[in-house]
C-alpha cells in the first residue's frame, strides 16, 4: 500500500518555500563544467533489500518490502505501477527525503542519508519562486556556488536556451504556461549538473500536445548528456516513448524490468510498440489482481 502522501508533500513544501531548496542544499563547491562531462560510474542508483513501513490508524503499512533495484549509469529508467505500489516512497528515498527502515539506498558506493546536490528533482508542480523571473529561478540554484551574480545568470540563460525557453527568460511564473514553467523547473535541476535526475510525474498535469513536446525534450536532453534519470509515471505509453528500461512496481517492490531496445524517436503506432504496451499492461493488471486477492 502507498503511504499517506501528506508527509512527503509537506517535506517538499518546506524545502521549496525556504531559501535552501533541494538543488542548493549542502553544496560546498562548484566547478564551471558543462553537462556534457561524462557521468561517472558512481552515479548508479542502488537499492538493496529495502523496506519502508508506516503506522496508519494503528496499523503497520508496508510501502516498500524487500525492494531491490539497480539503475545503471547514464540510463533513463522509468517506474510504472498503480497508486499504492511504492513509487513515491522509492523516489523519496533516492532523493533523501526519507530513510529506509531496513536495507540500503546508495548513489554509486555512497549511502544516501539526506538530500544533496548530486540528486536534482523535478516535481509534477514546478515549485518556482513566484517573485523571480525564469532566469532568476534557475540562477537561484547556483546561489551558494561561489559564482558571481552575472555569471550565475549567464549560465542560467544558457540552460534555459537548452530547454527552449530563452525568449521567456525575463517572465515571472504567473506569465508562463504550465509547460513553460515545467521547462524552467527542468532547467533549474539541470543547471546543478546532478549525478542523478529524479522526475516525479513531471508531465502529468500538462495537456496531451504539450506533454508530447516535453517527452521529446527530455529524450533530447538525455541523449545529449546521458544523465542517470529516474522517471516516475502512470503512463505506459510515456514510459515506452522515453525509457531505456521500465520497472514495474507491485506490492512494494520492483517485480519486473522490461528492456526497451528500439531507437529514438519511437513510433507509438507500430505493432512492436503496441505489443509491448499490451504486455506491460497485462503484467500490471495481474499485479493488481494479486494484491486484491491477498
Amino acid at each position: 500500500m502507498k503511504p499517506p502522501r501528506q508527509s512527503f508533500i509537506s517535506q517538499v513544501f518546506d524545502l521549496v518555500s525556504s531559501k535552501e531548496t533541494l538543488e542548493i542544499s549542502n553544496l560546498k563547491s562548484f566547478k564551471d563544467q558543462r553537462l556534457s562531462t561524462a557521468i561517472s560510474s558512481n552515479s548508479d542508483v542502488i537499492l538493496e533489500d529495502v523496506t519502508k513501513y508506516y503506522f496508519q490508524d494503528g496499523n503497520l503499512v508496508y510501502a516498500l518490502q524487500g525492494c531491490s533495484l539497480e539503475i545503471h549509469s547514464g540510463e533513463l529508467f522509468s517506474l510504472l505501477g498503480p497508486s499504492g505500489t511504492g513509487k513515491t516512497t522509492l523516489l523519496g528515498l533516492v532523493a533523501g527525503f526519507e530513510h529506509p527502515d531496513m536495507g540500503v539506498v546508495k548513489v554509486g558506493q555512497d549511502k544516501i542519508v539526506e538530500p544533496g546536490p548530486d540528486r536534482a528533482i523535478v516535481f509534477q508542480s514546478p515549485t518556482l519562486f513566484p517573485w523571480l523571473s525564469g532566469v532568476d529561478n534557475v540562477a537561484e540554484a547556483l546561489r551558494f556556488t561561489g559564482l558571481g551574480r552575472l555569471e550565475r545568470r549567464k549560465i542560467a540563460v544558457e540552460q534555459l536556451s537548452e530547454v527552449g525557453l530563452a525568449d521567456a527568460a525575463a517572465r515571472r511564473p504567473h506569465k508562463m504556461s504550465g509547460g513553460m514553467q515545467q521547462r524552467v523547473g527542468i532547467a533549474r535541476a539541470l543547471v546543478m549538473q546532478p549525478r542523478v535526475l529524479i522526475m516525479d510525474e513531471p508531465f502529468a498535469a500538462l495537456d496531451s500536445y504539450v506533454r508530447q513536446e516535453m517527452q521529446e525534450l527530455i529524450v533530447k536532453i538525455w541523449l545529449r548528456h546521458k544523465i542517470t534519470t529516474l522517471f516516475v509515471t502512470h503512463s505506459i505509453e510515456e514510459a515506452l516513448l522515453i525509457s531505456s528500461r521500465i520497472g514495474i512496481m507491485s506490492g512494494g517492490k520492483v517485480t519486473e524490468i522490461f528492456e526497451i531496445p528500439s531507437k529514438y524517436p519511437r513510433d507509438p503506432t507500430t505493432n512492436s510498440f503496441n505489443n509491448l504496451r499490451r504486455e506491460i499492461g497485462r503484467y500490471i493488471e495481474a499485479g493488481v489482481r494479486a494484491e486484491r486477492n491477498k
